[in-house]
């Protein structure tokens, strides 16, 4: 059991109180997933050409402000913001050459995402503890995907932690289990793709990006998961510009969405949704079984 949250803020005026507006939605998923939490903050786009990678150290007293400078010497960086053991790196170098040199100089320092967008924090502990190690509710942003976390088939660790990327600009959560994960990933890495924890959710995540790397839309990536996919699932799922949610055929995890004319809200629960401003008026509704929900940022 688990607890996935989203936000997508339609109304330009509130996007600086994302982290806000997004925290209490987090906490309330406290039950559902006291183990380890994080979130996927989508931001305006850096320039053409840059990348902003989000990378994780497990060594708590790691010096960053030595690497800070290495990194500099060696890549392109314009921007590089440190938070305890997080760092937001924005370059315009190749991200591949940054993973190759920080295996060969760093191999304690993980990559977390790479993207335009994206900024991403996980690590184990409870939401509002990770939610205040990282200062979440200053964060700012269009759209927003957390997830809360209760382990159930792989031990409890950063890496195991959500959300988890794939590719630039793409996050997904997940609140279920798949029965399949290990064919997934055979059959992925026969293609060429890198695992790097041991949860069945890096297989979805990494099957539906290799699906749009193929050349098929979320849409229909998510259409080929209902026949390969054996298990029980509600995905939430970001991209630059879209927050999308869907269900297993069965329905079996739950699900609620608030629309208003100023966001769209998106829980386990609606407690992580009862404190949003104008959510009494709000379009209520739970996802239908095997049904596509998207929404894109204006």
């Amino acid at each position: 059991m688990c607890g996935i949250v989203g936000l997508l803020l339609k109304n330009r005026a509130l996007r600086p109180q994302l982290g806000e507006l997004m925290v209490p939605m987090l906490i309330g998923m406290t039950e559902r997933g006291p183990d380890s939490s994080g979130m996927a903050v989508f931001t305006d786009r850096v320039a053409v050409g840059d990348r902003k990678i989000s990378l994780y150290c497990k060594e708590r007293n790691f010096a960053w402000p030595s690497f800070e400078g290495l990194l500099r010497q060696h890549h392109g960086v314009s921007r590089c913001e440190i938070k305890v053991n997080h760092c937001i790196v924005t370059t315009d170098s190749d991200p591949q050459q940054v993973r190759e040199w920080l295996a060969r100089e760093f191999p304690a320092v993980h990559v977390l995402s790479v993207g335009r967008s994206i900024d991403l924090y996980k690590d184990v502990g409870l939401p509002a503890a990770v939610a205040d190690r990282y200062a979440f509710k200053r964060l700012s942003g269009t759209h927003v995907v957390g997830h809360t976390r209760m382990a159930t088939e792989s031990a409890v660790t950063p890496e195991n932690a959500h959300p988890y990327t794939a590719g630039e600009d793409w996050c997904l959560v997940h609140n279920g289990s798949l029965a399949n994960p290990g064919s997934i990933r055979r059959k992925l890495e026969k293609l060429g793709s890198r695992f790097e924890s041991d949860c069945d959710t890096e297989g979805a995540c990494r099957y539906l990006h290799w699906r749009i790397q193929s050349g098929d839309t979320l849409e229909t990536a998510l259409e080929h998961a209902f026949e390969d996919f054996d298990g029980f699932f509600t995905f939430l799922m970001g991209t630059e510009n879209k927050l999308a949610v869907v269900r297993d055929p069965f329905a079996c995890k739950p699900a609620v969405v608030a629309e208003t004319d100023d966001y769209v809200a998106i829980a386990s629960e609606f407690r992580s949704l009862a404190h949003l401003p104008g959510v009494k008026h709000a379009e209520l509704f739970e996802p239908k079984p095997a049904e596509v929900y998207s929404w894109t940022v204006q």
